[in-house]
């Protein structure tokens, strides 16, 4: 297995941006628990950074939820349960189904996901473009952002991963 991505500062970063045609095609959104320290642009009108917590907040019940999480292995899974019991909104998350997160978290509780075609191209800190070494998925829960999920244009294969009531 080759390590140089957990070696590797740069990639090893939090700060991957979600590129704005991403949100432009999946939004709007309501709520950002992972918003940038320095946000290129708004995704939603009520975000949290990391200094302010994202998951300490309440979310308000109704909210539609973008989140590109911290890739971090604690934080990632912990903000992708709060996701899950949530129950409305997306996950912008590194394509690794066979992992714990995927097997106990996201495929018991989400409504779909999107295996995106094509690798991301994330903005980084410094306003370049960030090439990461893995392939990302968006996952879905509820019936709003399934359906924003189904009906969306981005290049990939959507998948239903458990049938909404």
């Amino acid at each position: 297995m080759d390590t140089r991505q957990q070696k590797n500062k740069e990639v090893s970063s939090d700060e991957w941006y979600t590129p704005k045609w991403i949100i432009d095609e999946l939004g709007p959104f309501d709520l950002d628990p992972c918003t940038p320290m320095a946000p290129p642009y708004t995704i939603a009108p009520l975000s949290y950074n990391k200094e302010q917590d994202g998951l300490a907040h309440e979310w308000p019940s109704t909210a539609v939820v973008w989140m590109n999480p911290p890739y971090s292995k604690k934080p990632l899974r912990a903000f992708t349960e709060k996701l899950a019991k949530h129950g409305n909104g997306m996950a912008l998350l590194v394509n690794r189904q066979d992992n714990l997160l995927f097997q106990d978290v996201i495929f018991p509780t989400a409504a779909s996901m999107l295996f995106m075609r094509h690798r991301v191209k994330f903005l980084r800190p410094d306003g370049a473009i960030g090439h990461p070494f893995f392939g990302s998925c968006v996952v879905a829960w509820g019936e709003e952002c399934d359906r924003r999920l189904r009906e969306c244009k981005i290049e990939g294969k959507y998948v239903v991963l458990n049938q909404l009531q």
